[in-house]
C-alpha cells in the first residue's frame, strides 16, 4: 500500500479541484531509467483496469501492479520550505537513491541506470 501525508493530500485535492474525469486520480508509477535505475512518476489520470486503488484522505491513488512491487509501503509527501516545494516519495524499498531523489534501485532490482532527465 502507498500512503499520503496530510500536506500531500491537501495539495492534491487543491490540484484536482475542477479537473475532468480523465484526471480524477493520482497515478504513481515507476519507469526504468534515471541515474540509479528506476525513476518515479506522478500524474493526474483516470484509473485503468488492473490498477491497485487506494482512497486516501479524499484522494484516489492508483498504481499499476508492476510499479507497486517497487514502491509498496512508500509515502508521498508535499514539502514547501526554503529549499523548494514539491512532492517527495519516501520509499522503504530503495537501497540506493540519486542525489536529486528522483531515481532509485531496490535490493533485488537494479533497473536500467542512465542519465537523469
Amino acid at each position: 500500500m502507498v500512503t499520503l501525508t496530510d500536506s500531500a493530500a491537501s495539495k492534491l485535492r487543491e490540484m484536482m479541484d475542477g479537473r475532468g474525469e480523465d484526471e480524477r486520480a493520482l497515478r504513481l508509477y515507476v519507469k526504468p531509467g534515471g541515474c540509479t535505475g528506476f525513476s518515479y512518476g506522478m500524474a493526474l489520470d483516470a484509473p485503468k483496469e488492473g490498477d491497485h486503488r487506494y482512497e486516501l484522505k479524499g484522494v484516489l491513488v492508483v498504481v499499476d501492479p508492476e510499479s507497486l512491487s517497487l514502491i509498496d509501503g512508500s509515502e508521498v509527501d508535499y514539502v514547501d520550505d526554503i529549499t523548494g516545494q514539491g512532492f517527495r516519495i519516501l520509499n522503504p524499498n530503495a537501497v540506493s537513491t540519486c542525489g536529486c531523489g528522483s531515481s532509485f534501485r531496490t535490493a533485488t532490482q537494479a533497473g536500467q541506470p542512465g542519465s537523469c532527465e
